[in-house]
Parts: structure tokens; C-alpha cells; sequence
């Protein structure tokens, strides 16, 4: 009986081999595959960016009418009634801010004339949603700027940077405001997208749209003197930052191409030097093009809008004694309502400085810090750095809520991926609960509930509430006197912005700023005239007690002896001529 050896043959173990080398590397095939699956499928990632822009679209349009016009609100209004109703706007250099805002927003209301009048509110479309609206718009495209990073953040980067935007409690706030800052900032980061899209496709259409969006920029407000020049410096120290990596690294090799060759390989991308000289030319053309109809009114004041425009920044550099606040104010007020951006943002720029494998991470992480810098010193002494104070407001905060959000979704991208690795991903999806539910608290409470109060940093010397409530005591008045529009009102208050946006309709509105003789039926006064205002109509009028109009909008701690207070400091009184019925 013939016995079968334990031992394989030659040919056996070489065929054994071969197939362990088979399996090995269809192993590494599969790991290799799993890691470079997307996040997610593409049609949950439609639904997420969805879902993000649609959220983001709701609190930035929901009862935009809720909180009262600011001052600057005012002004703004003004400047659009005149455009929408007289055709005219003259861009003035003592105003500093572009006119952009204007010509975007007159589109509805000389949308509603066309269409006949009354459809989009009134016979003008000039109402409080209609020209909040423009902004509202701006803050969701905003979003979606964020949603277009995606190959340069990742899926999760995306996401993560539109949301932070999405529920951001100040970009929500400014979003609702009709003010340039959301334009300017749209505008800013418009550029980087747009650029990013050209370097990656060589379209030169992208190229021109962001020469158009550099443009918008500059014909939005006269910051961009800062923003401009933030953008190139972090192109340049990213540039020079991954060159010296390079240059000196420890990885660095030693056959590879230097960095001429890498420099004429990338110009090379683009096309032949004639072809990118006519693209740039091209740009060049749009960026010059732009600025020049928007700031002559569309060649209705030109040259003098031309050359008022370059006047601006003459005069913007002598702002002083005004809103002056220390060198640390930004980062006060971001920790006080963006504490999960700014930390996120911080976290995020220092990996992308660390790790050095993402350059778009590295310039936005430049961009955001290069913008914080820049505004909280510009102006400020090295001499006098802590006692030196200098012109800051909250809403100028946007600019870096928006780059520090990118960064922070960066941030996010890498901390998924680390989990991932690990196989703990739900701790990303809880992480993402948490900063939803605290950013969404925040952002509810100011925009929502205490929209008017001033312990919050973006309610800068806003326009309380009980403005509204005198504003329809008013109404009612000339509903009962039957006279509509056509009745007299006097202003003798010196402080009446932004009550020339909600009189635009009235025909006989007088703006006096101090006592003066009237026989109109209503008349509106600061309670820091009061006396005067008591010895000089008392006899002939009544003052009319916001507290006994029982309105839950009345607080009585801020409105003291009835009157209206318009923001904190600055109260109005309100009379009503003793013969009109009450």
C-alpha cells in the first residue's frame, strides 16, 4: 500500500504562492478601493447641500419685516427711494459705501412697476421684505459658494462650511439687514471660488467672472482697499510657504523638477502666452468695465462718479472718533456669538499649516487670520497697542465669519476622516449635532427673540421694537382722520433715521429737528426736549403713553413716562392734536 507524502511539491508550493500573492493583492485592492469611496453617495450629498441651502433660506427670509430698520437701514432706504421713484442715484463720496447695494436692490421694485403697480406690495415694490430680500439672497448664495469647495475641502468640508454659514448667528443677522456688508462678502469669497474653478477647468471664463466678482467688490464698499490686498498676500506666503517646504524639506527630491520648471509647467496649463494674455486682457476689461458703469451711474454721472469713487478712500482714512473700540474687539464679539467658528477655524488653520498636504486649506487659513488681523489693526500704533482705539462695528465681523467657517469645515473634513480611519464615524455625526444645536440656539435667540437687545454684540445702536409700535399707533391715527398719506406729521426730534424709510409714502412729513411752531396733527420729539416740548404744545396737545396702548412690544423699564424708545439712550415722545379722536 503506497503511502502519499505530507510535503507539497515544488510546482504545488510555487502555485500556492502565486495564489497567496492573488489574494494579497486583491486585499489591497479592496482597502485601497474603500478608502478612496466617496464619504457619501452623490445623491445623499444632492439632498445634504439641499437641505443646508433650504434651512439657510428660511431663517434668512422668514418675517423679514420683524425687526425695525436700523439707521444705516434708513439711509440705504433713502437712497433707494430716490433711484426707484426719480430714476437718479449720484454715488457721493461723503456716503463711503458703493452702490451695488442700490441697483441690486431696485430690481424688484422696478420689476413691480413693470408689472403693473401694486405686486410686489405696494405701488413701488419699495417695502421692508422686498429690499431685505436682495441681502437675504446674497447670504444663501453665500452658502452655496461654500457648497461648491468641495473638491478643494472634501464632501464633509463642504457640508460642514455651508452649514456653519447656514446657522451662523451672525451671518443669519446681517443676512437680514439692508446693508452692503453681504454683498461685499459675497463678492470676496466669489473671487477665491471663481479663481479656483479657473486654475482647476482653465476655463477663461471663470477668470472673467472673477475679475467681475473683484469688481462687485470694489463697487460695493471701500474696504476692499483691506480685503484686496489680504487675498494677494495669502496667495503669496502660500505660494512661498509650500516653496521653501519644498526647497529645504526633508522629503524633497533630489532628481526632481525645480521650482522654474514647476512654475513654466503650471503657466503652461493655461495655454500659450498669447492666448492667456488675451484672457487677462479680457478680465482686465470686465473688472474696469464694471466699476465704471455702477460708480457713473450707469454713465448718468460720468465722470464725476469716476472720480468720486477714487476720492473715497481719501476721505475713508480720516474716520476717526467714531465707533472706536481696542485692537481685541473683533475676537470679543466672535467668541461672544461664533465661539464654535472661531475655534473650529483656529483648529482647522493650524492642521492645514501642520500637515501642509492642502493648499487651498493654507490660503483660506491665511485669508481668514490675514482679514482679523488686518481689521483689528488697522490703525492701531505698535506704540500705543493697548490703549489706541480705532473704528470697528459688528457687522464687519461677516468678514471673517464666512473664511472662518471654510476653515472649520476643513477642520471637520480632516477630524471625519481621522474617525473614519478608526472606525468611529458617528462621533463626527455627533459632534455635528452638538455645534447644530448650540449655533442654532444662538442664532434663534438673536435673530428671533432678542433682535433689539444691545447685550448682544450685533445689535450695535439698533432701532427697538416699540418704534414699530408708535409707527402703527400713527397708522391708526390717519385711518381715523381719514386722510391716509396726505396727513401732516412734524419732526422736531433732532434724531428721526430711519422714520424717513416708513414715511416714504407721506406727503406732508416735515423733518425740523428741533421746536418749531405746527398746526399738523402729529408731531414727534425727543424726551430730551421734553420740557420744551410740554411748554410749547401742551395746550393745544395730548401726549400720546405707549404704556397704556397695551402692546407686549412696550417695555416699560426702557420706555420711561411713556414714551418710545428708538435705541438705547434716545427715546421719542409722540403727540396727538387734542381735537382728533381717539
Amino acid at each position: 500500500m503506497s503511502t502519499i507524502s505530507t510535503k507539497s511539491s515544488p510546482k504545488k508550493r510555487s502555485q500556492q504562492t502565486e495564489k497567496a500573492a492573488v489574494l494579497a493583492k486583491k486585499a489591497e485592492v479592496r482597502i485601497a478601493s474603500k478608502k478612496e469611496q466617496p464619504e457619501i453617495s452623490q445623491l445623499v450629498w444632492r439632498g445634504s447641500a439641499a437641505a443646508i441651502l433650504v434651512v439657510g433660506g428660511v431663517f434668512r427670509l422668514y418675517d423679514l419685516s420683524l425687526v425695525p430698520f436700523h439707521h444705516d437701514e434708513g439711509v440705504n432706504g433713502n437712497f433707494l427711494v430716490t433711484l426707484v421713484r426719480n430714476g437718479v442715484y449720484h454715488y457721493d463720496p461723503q456716503n463711503y459705501h458703493g452702490p451695488t447695494l442700490y441697483y441690486f436692490s431696485a430690481i424688484i421694485p422696478w420689476l413691480a412697476r413693470f408689472l403693473g403697480g401694486r405686486a410686489f406690495g405696494d405701488m413701488h415694490g419699495l417695502t421692508t421684505f422686498n429690499v431685505r430680500f436682495v441681502t437675504a439672497v446674497f447670504g444663501i448664495a453665500t452658502i452655496w459658494l461654500a457648497l461648491l469647495l468641495r473638491r478643494r475641502l472634501g464632501t464633509i468640508g463642504a457640508l460642514s462650511a455651508a452649514g456653519l454659514i447656514a446657522i451662523s448667528p451672525g451671518a443669519v443677522y446681517l443676512s437680514r439687514y439692508f446693508i452692503h456688508e453681504m454683498l461685499f462678502v459675497f463678492f470676496n469669497f466669489g473671487i477665491i471660488v471663481a479663481a479656483l474653478y479657473y486654475y482647476d477647468t482653465r476655463r477663461s471664463v471663470y477668470l472673467i467672472l472673477a475679475a467681475i466678482s473683484a469688481a462687485l467688490m470694489v463697487a460695493t464698499k471701500e474696504t476692499w482697499i483691506i480685503n484686496g490686498p489680504v487675498l494677494l498676500i495669502a496667495l503669496l506666503v502660500t505660494a512661498g510657504y509650500f516653496y521653501l517646504r519644498e526647497r529645504f524639506g526633508r522629503k524633497r527630491k533630489a532628481d526632481g523638477p525645480s521650482v522654474r520648471e514647476k512654475l513654466g509647467e503650471e503657466f503652461n496649463r493655461f495655454g500659450s502666452p498669447a492666448a492667456i494674455a488675451t484672457v487677462a486682457l479680457f478680465a482686465l476689461t470686465a473688472f474696469l468695465l464694471v466699476n465704471v458703469l455702477f460708480y457713473s451711474s450707469f454713465f448718468t454721472n460720468y465722470p464725476k462718479g469716476v472720480h468720486d469713487a477714487l476720492q473715497t478712500l481719501k476721505l475713508w482714512s480720516r474716520r476717526t472718533h467714531e465707533h472706536e473700540h481696542p485692537w481685541w474687539q473683533y475676537l470679543s464679539w466672535l467668541w461672544q456669538e461664533e465661539a464654535i467658528v472661531l475655534i473650529l477655524g483656529t483648529i482647522g488653520a493650524a492642521i492645514a499649516v501642520w500637515r501642509a498636504n492642502n493648499r487651498t486649506a493654507v490660503f483660506l487659513s491665511l485669508w481668514s487670520f490675514g482679514l482679523l488681523t488686518a481689521y483689528s489693526f488697522a490703525g492701531v500704533s505698535i506704540a500705543h497697542l493697548f490703549t489706541d482705539q480705532t473704528y470697528k462695528t459688528p457687522w464687519i465681523t461677516l468678514n471673517f465669519i464666512v473664511p472662518l467657517a471654510v476653515t472649520a469645515g476643513y477642520a471637520l473634513e480632516v477630524l471625519y476622516r481621522w474617525l473614519r480611519e478608526y472606525q468611529q464615524p458617528r462621533l463626527i455625526v455627533a459632534l455635528l449635532a452638538l455645534i447644530v444645536v448650540v449655533s442654532g440656539y444662538q442664532m434663534y435667540s438673536l435673530n428671533f427673540v432678542h433682535y433689539d437687545d444691545d447685550q448682544y454684540p450685533y445689535v450695535y445702536a439698533h432701532t427697538r421694537r416699540e418704534t414699530l409700535v408708535m409707527l402703527d399707533e400713527i397708522d391708526r391715527i390717519t385711518k381715523r382722520l381719514g386722510t391716509s398719506y396726505d396727513t401732516g406729521i412734524a419732526l422736531v426730534s433732532p434724531d428721526y433715521w430711519p422714520l424717513p424709510w416708513y414715511f416714504r409714502d407721506y406727503k406732508r412729513v416735515g423733518y425740523y429737528t428741533q421746536i418749531v411752531p405746527t398746526t399738523e396733527p402729529v408731531i414727534i420729539g425727543s424726551m430730551a426736549q421734553a420740557d420744551q416740548l410740554k411748554s410749547t404744545y401742551s395746550d393745544r396737545y395730548q401726549q400720546i403713553d405707549s404704556h397704556q396702548l397695551n402692546d407686549p412690544r412696550v417695555d416699560p423699564n426702557h420706555s420711561p413716562e411713556g414714551s418710545f424708545e428708538l435705541r438705547p439712550g434716545v427715546d421719542w415722545v409722540l403727540y396727538l392734536k387734542k381735537d382728533v379722536p381717539r
